[in-house]
């Protein structure tokens, strides 16, 4: 059976109709459930009642209460299999650091190992284009974080998200991922067999949108809430400005949770958000030991000591994905320029990640540095300059 919130049929119904009634949102759900002893007599009151709980009229006047169809839709989906589950804030399984805040969902769906969610998470977030380094720093940090026992949560992205996910899945380690639609709907589509892997190696998919639900712009920034609210901390490895990853570092410190955010070059874009958050007082971080030192007071046994991070090689740097291209470049160029990042690199490591030639690299290398795009440092090294 799936993990449910209360074997009686008639009170789990009473659930899924209340959060699929238009206007519904965690906090109104939450008071209901708060002013009544059980889900039916909260679906079961009248419209005044609700509206001197503070509910709108609009919300409260509603006939029917809540879609019967998309309740059905639930209700299959739960019982599809063992690892399909449905959790509310009174369940022992539900993230204690979660139900602190106001803006809890009274509800969670999740596909996987719902006992993850009761481990100590260090939430890993970022750009969804980012550079070759940006990509090798949220694998290494992910793989080193999760042989130390934390749990590496993320948002299931392009990018760094997904990194993060396949770090801690190349460690052996456990990974959730939280995402923005229901946890039947993968978004982006690119990333099905990655959630299947994360299930698969007894990670988690959870979701407060129900099983159906598909992809929405403004489901992201509420899923960002989740991604924070259940983690001990969180860490920003390459952000924009504009980030979405900003907001779920911001709403880290509203909810009481550690940022940690890693420094880069003053000449990478995705270095500047990473740059604000320090400045605001986010802990800048250069290795995995630093976020372990900063968390092992509170989290004591739970947490072991690992061996010290290794920097992984460039050739388990996965697409890119950049945003960063640049005109008048052909294919190639481009493709040694997203290779190369703005941390340094050898020629040789350039080689080995691009599958070039050691004279068509020296070639490219030569063009980038002349139009400016390059420069060359001690020691044999080159970095992206733009």
């Amino acid at each position: 059976m799936a993990t449910l919130l209360t074997p009686d049929p008639l009170e789990r119904r009473a659930l899924l109709f209340l959060i699929t009634i238009n206007g519904m949102g965690p906090k109104r759900l939450r008071r209901l459930l708060d002013a009544y002893e059980s889900n039916q007599a909260a679906l079961a009151a009248s419209a005044a009642d609700w509206e001197r709980l503070g509910l709108p009229a609009s919300l409260a006047r509603q006939n029917p209460r809540g879609d019967a169809a998309r309740v059905q839709i639930m209700l299959d989906w739960l019982g599809q299999d063992n690892q399909h589950h449905l959790l509310t804030t009174t369940d022992a399984a539900y993230p204690e650091l979660l139900k602190t805040l106001p803006d809890a969902p009274a509800a969670l769906f999740g596909r996987g190992d719902i006992r993850l969610l009761q481990e100590p998470q260090l939430a890993i977030v970022g750009s969804r284009s980012p550079t070759g380094g940006g990509l090798n720093n949220a694998r290494a940090f992910a793989r080193h974080l999760s042989t130390q026992g934390f749990v590496i949560t993320s948002g299931l992205a392009l990018g760094i998200d997904a990194a993060a996910h396949r770090g801690a899945l190349a460690a052996g380690g456990a990974t959730i991922a939280v995402m923005g639609t229901g946890p039947d709907v993968i978004y982006p589509r690119e990333h099905a067999a990655l959630s299947e892997e994360i299930v698969q190696a007894g990670g988690l998919l959870v979701s407060e949108w129900p099983p159906g639900t598909t992809a929405r712009k403004e489901h992201f920034p509420r899923r960002n809430r989740l991604i924070s609210g259940m983690a001990e901390g969180v860490l920003v490895v390459e952000a924009s400005l504009q980030s979405g990853s900003l907001i779920t570092a911001r709403l880290a410190a509203e909810q009481g949770r550690e940022v940690f955010a890693i420094p880069g070059s003053i000449h990478n874009p995705l270095s500047r958000g990473a740059h604000r958050l320090i400045r605001d007082g986010a802990k800048l971080v250069e290795t995995g030991q630093d976020i372990f030192e900063e968390l092992a007071a509170s989290l004591g046994a739970r947490l072991r000591q690992a061996p010290p991070d290794a920097p992984l090689n460039d050739t388990e740097i996965q697409d890119t994905n950049t945003d960063l291209t640049l005109p008048g470049l052909d294919p190639a160029q481009q493709q040694l320029l997203d290779r190369l990042g703005f941390d340094p690199q050898s020629a040789d490591a350039l080689i080995a990640a691009s599958g070039l030639t050691p004279a068509a690299v020296s070639s490219i290398l030569l063009m980038l540095e002349l139009a400016g795009y390059v420069t060359t440092l001690p020691g044999g090294l080159y970095s992206r300059t733009a």
